[in-house]
């Protein structure tokens, strides 16, 4: 694959091709989420913690053993919260004694992957599934402050945005145009500040107040 010099001047100071490329697309798949913040309406749980599952989407073998991962995460956190309330525990011991019980689920997950010989899920790196749990305080955080029905919606678009950047980043035409035009991703500074001048309605708010909009 032809690279631009910048990129080949990486390489030949021994960071890995992919590595570069990953490092190029945060601000991209950033971008792309406050975009979907700002303009479209979709909350999900802040920017950051859609952009680092993303990325641990990316590191699994498979974006199906991602995105199981992370639905038993989500999981078990809802359903730690009910078995643990009766105990009246403070918050911080409450989220270790979930953060343990959802390590040992995802235990079982992978021996399971690797009795049935899915080996990509056995295989799986500690890096996305430790990032995927760490969702976990976050989720429980807005379950204590917004509800339970909350705090499912804000988990179900932390997926879906999730997903959408997993393609995004895996994209091989993408990703040929980043290794010959890198320095493109500086755009995303004059973007990002369009954006953080957006006072227009979102697009969510359009359909939420399409009743009222409609006698103006």
């Amino acid at each position: 694959m032809n690279v631009s010099p910048i990129i080949n001047f990486f390489i030949n100071q021994g960071v890995p091709f992919t590595t570069v490329i990953l490092i190029l697309m945060l601000p991209i798949i950033a971008t792309f989420i406050a975009f979907l913040r700002q303009v479209v309406g979709i909350k999900a749980f802040g920017i950051y913690a859609p952009l680092i599952v993303t990325f641990a989407f990316l590191a699994t073998n498979g974006l199906k053993y991602g995105i199981a991962i992370f639905v038993t995460v989500i999981f078990t956190g809802m359903l730690m919260r009910f078995v643990l309330k009766p105990f009246r525990l403070l918050y911080l011991p409450r989220v270790a004694i979930m953060l343990t019980i959802v390590a040992f689920l995802i235990l079982g997950i992978l021996v399971i992957g690797g009795e049935f010989k899915r080996t990509g899920l056995a295989a799986v790196s500690i890096f996305p599934i430790l990032i995927m749990i760490t969702i976990v305080e976050k989720f429980i955080a807005v379950q204590i402050e917004k509800g339970d029905k909350a705090a499912i919606f804000l988990a179900i678009e932390t997926l879906i945005i999730s997903i959408l950047g997993f393609f995004i980043a895996s994209s091989k035409i993408l990703i040929h145009f980043l290794a010959l035009y890198p320095w493109v991703v500086i755009l995303t500074i004059p973007i990002n500040i369009l954006l953080g001048k957006w006072t227009g309605l979102r697009v969510s708010e359009y359909f939420r107040f399409r009743k009222i909009m409609k006698h103006l």
